[in-house]
């Protein structure tokens, strides 16, 4: 066995802070209990996966080659076909999996905490979010008033251009200017380069001692969100250029949601991705009913990086892919 091998059995996280993450957790579940929430457990073991283009699902296969499933990207389809069989508000502890993720801020298997709440938008939900990351963070360090910024407002101040009315080339050329290298094939995918955009130069200049919340993203960045004309009923949670948290006043139209599972699967072909099939129990719940509600997904191990001061995933896990 060779010295590396013989020392990669330890765990990259330190004993206090796994007792902080428990902390952490334990508040978590506190918040959800004072405010009525049920929580659940769905499979992580799922016959679909999710057709997302910015996803990629890991799949299960027996020894003879023949797929048995995916592990979950999220627990979201599972959990709104709870709702949709009459749950009440919900949130979930899970264990996740995205096949080729890892970096600093990524391992391939992580902690998320999902929840929706019935009869409010995700402007409440924001709400919410703030009030469950003060209850985890504020006993441990300060952390100053939320900010709340619209996607386009955060990209007019950062890039000088409106992500919502600009055309590609004048996004790309407001990248260029900005000092980042467009990738080849990149110019002309609106949507690709916005994305560049947010995570290379908009996102880093957000202050690091608070939650700013961005709001109202572009329509074609919906996903499972509802939309009103250009931008969609969508938020994300970001402390400095960290991503917590991405939530929607959810989709309920099932016929909408198909034509968007269908849009992906095109983009998917058109980008040489592998190809996927469409959750028929998730658009059958849709069709029954989905009642009116929002939903977040919080990755959970980034909070406590930030609640232990730590730059890295591994500081907060037990043991991270290479060590599993």
């Amino acid at each position: 066995m060779s010295h590396a091998a013989s020392g990669d059995w330890r765990p990259t996280a330190a004993l206090e802070t796994l007792r902080l993450r428990a902390e952490l957790l334990g508040r978590a579940r506190a918040h959800f209990a004072q405010t009525g929430a049920l929580e659940v457990e769905t499979p992580l073991l799922v016959r679909a996966a999710v057709t997302d283009v910015h996803l990629e699902s890991l799949e299960v296969c027996r020894s003879d080659g023949t797929r048995v499933g995916f592990l979950h990207t999220s627990p979201e389809y599972a959990m709104k076909r709870l709702l949709c069989a009459g749950a009440p508000d919900l949130y979930q502890v899970a264990h996740v999996f995205r096949a080729g993720e890892r970096g600093r801020r990524h391992n391939p298997e992580f902690t998320m905490i999902e929840w929706y709440r019935l009869d409010i938008d995700h402007r409440g939900l924001m709400r919410d979010v703030e009030d469950l990351l003060r209850a985890l963070l504020e006993p441990v360090r300060p952390v100053g008033p939320a900010m709340h910024v619209t996607y386009a407002e955060a990209f007019e101040a950062t890039l000088g251009v409106n992500p919502l009315l600009a055309a590609p080339a004048d996004i790309e050329a407001a990248l260029r200017r900005a000092g980042l290298d467009v990738p080849v094939g990149l110019p002309g995918d609106r949507d690709g380069l916005l994305d560049l955009g947010m995570s290379l130069r908009v996102a880093p200049g957000f202050p690091d001692d608070r939650i700013t919340f961005v709001r109202d993203f572009p329509a074609s960045q919906a996903a499972l969100a509802r939309v009103d004309g250009p931008v969609a009923a969508r938020f994300e949670a970001f402390w400095g250029g960290l991503e917590l948290a991405n939530g929607f006043h959810e989709l309920g139209d099932a016929a909408e949601q198909a034509r968007r599972f269908a849009t992906d699967l095109a983009t998917r072909r058109a980008r040489g991705l592998p190809g996927r099939e469409t959750d028929p129990r998730f658009l059958a719940a849709l069709s029954a009913g989905l009642p009116a509600c929002a939903g977040v997904a919080l990755g959970f191990d980034r909070v406590v990086m930030i609640a232990a001061g730590a730059s890295t995933i591994d500081e907060v896990i037990t043991f991270p892919v290479e060590r599993a």
